[in-house]
């Protein structure tokens, strides 16, 4: 069973937020808005924000510009996660994934068949690592970000969280790079 080990000191993980949309923008983005105030009421740091519009390349780059800041160890986007042609925002994040986290879809669907039952299944949710930096393309609803961060990431996000969490891995995400 999953717990919070108080005798561990939390860690801030720094997370950029990226929202996939050809039409919000900062003053409207109610679901960036969503994992903003969720990460940072956890005691994370916000480490960016942007809007990009529903381009594979556009998002790709976006991905991969905070991939290699240090200064971003977490990236979530959220939108462009449908079955929709303009939906390319999936596409985009395995452009650049190293290795893909499939049991975060998996995860994730469980989460959202309790809220909203069989259409779960029009969600390609995704996570991945890229360059020692962990990425998760969620869904553009606020529900489906709050569902994500309370029932997922909050959790994962916590170095104190055990068994196991992200977080106690992060510094061995790029160690096939420095590999000789």
């Amino acid at each position: 069973m999953s717990r919070i080990d108080e005798s561990k000191q939390f860690i801030p993980v720094r997370i950029a937020v990226m929202t996939v949309s050809d039409t919000r923008t900062l003053e409207d983005d109610r679901s960036g808005d969503t994992l903003v105030e969720r990460l940072t009421t956890d005691g994370h740091v916000l480490a960016g924000r942007v809007i990009v519009a529903d381009e594979r390349d556009l998002i790709a780059q976006q991905l991969r510009l905070w991939i290699e800041d240090d200064g971003v160890d977490v990236i979530l986007s959220t939108g462009g996660t449908g079955l929709t042609g303009r939906d390319v925002t999936v596409e985009a994040h395995r452009d650049v994934y190293e290795k893909e986290i499939e049991a975060f879809a998996t995860v994730f669907t469980m989460v959202s068949m309790q809220k909203i039952g069989t259409s779960a299944v029009q969600s390609r949710a995704t996570g991945g690592v890229a360059g020692g930096t962990y990425l998760f393309a969620l869904p553009g609803s606020t529900g489906a970000c709050k569902d994500a961060w309370d029932e997922i990431l909050h959790w994962q996000l916590d170095f104190r969280h055990r068994p196991c969490n992200f977080v106690e891995i992060m510094p061995r995400l790029d160690e096939h790079l420095r590999r000789k």
